[in-house]
């Protein structure tokens, strides 16, 4: 089976194609024929042995996938060979067959193509967790989204529109801020070139943002922990520009919380609330509110070239590989 291989925990550039044995679904499990596998800022984190779980060596990267289910393992009966799934991955995304619980499967709507589902599961899912379930986004509320054109930036700028929130989009350059803007987002914020915190207190008359949504952190986490308003919800999304220290008298003083939020715990902790997230999203999508944003699609030995457009911050929207 062609795959892309991690070997040794290092850098992406330690990536080689070559074959891996195909993977055989367990009880409750499905394989998956893979027709296209989203990239992630998560996998870098995962290649190189810092991620919260470690597969045995050699392993195949890639936390999402889509394409058709090829077999089931016992007891799996929700779907059947031959539909065409998106799925969350422990990893294993970047071969040419992956393997994963039948219960983070989902089906994939009449209308998406398998770039997008492979773009899907993930980045829409990250966000919608968070944004529903941890910050609780109430319809008419505002919410200030950093990296906004970034993979999953986009998806909380859609998410935001489509409960009912204001939302003002973050981003770095002009051509972001516009990718941003077309997706709907109310406001925009170059915080390359402008105060981040007078910007956004100029657009909420002072009273702050009810919700930032943060997958940045690093230098910006400071200016809009500061853009949160009286009773503020902070979402720790990631860390792509540092990880952040919070002093605790900052979130005492506006009555303001700040919540991290990682997909893979509510799989393990809420399924029921993910299947909800999934059930939401699919709704969207086929209303037309949301929609992945491809902006890239690369062959499995550009691998290393689609993870460094990722961590080098060089792209927006997402990067999908085909086998």
């Amino acid at each position: 089976m062609r795959s892309v291989i991690c070997e040794n925990w290092g850098p992406v550039e330690s990536l080689r194609c070559g074959e891996l044995p195909p993977p055989v679904p367990g009880p409750g499990e499905i394989l998956i024929d893979v027709k296209a596998t989203g990239v992630n800022f998560a996998d870098s984190i995962l290649i190189a042995g810092n991620y919260q779980t470690k597969p045995d060596l050699p392993f195949s990267p890639g936390l999402e996938t889509a394409g058709v289910v090829a077999a089931c393992g016992d007891g799996a009966a929700r779907f059947k060979i031959g539909d065409r799934v998106m799925a969350l991955l422990p990893y294993g995304g970047f071969a040419e067959q992956a393997v994963t619980a039948e219960t983070d499967a989902f089906a994939m709507p009449d209308g998406m193509n398998f770039e997008e589902a492979g773009a899907f599961p993930v980045s829409y899912l990250s966000s919608d967790v968070a944004i529903r379930w941890q910050a609780r986004l109430a319809e008419g509320e505002t919410m200030l989204v950093l990296g906004a054109a970034g993979g999953v930036g986009l998806t909380a700028v859609e998410i935001g529109k489509a409960m009912g929130a204001r939302v003002i989009a973050g981003a770095s350059s002009v051509e972001k801020l516009a990718v941003a803007k077309e997706h709907g987002a109310d406001e925009i914020i170059n915080y390359r070139t402008e105060n981040l915190k007078d910007r956004v207190m100029a657009l909420t008359d002072g009273k702050g943002v009810d919700v930032v949504y943060d997958p940045i952190g690093g230098d910006l986490f400071d200016s809009a922990l500061s853009s949160t308003g009286w009773g503020g919800r902070y979402l720790v999304i990631g860390f792509v520009g540092g990880i952040q220290k919070i002093a605790a008298n900052r979130i005492l003083v506006k009555h303001r919380a700040v919540l991290g939020s990682s997909l893979r715990y509510f799989r393990w902790h809420a399924p029921e609330k993910l299947q909800a997230s999934a059930d939401a999203l699919l709704k969207w999508y086929d209303q037309g509110l949301v929609r992945p944003q491809v902006t890239h699609t690369m062959p499995f030995d550009q691998a290393i070239d689609a993870i460094r457009l990722l961590t080098d911050r060089k792209a927006h929207g997402k990067i999908v590989l085909v086998p």
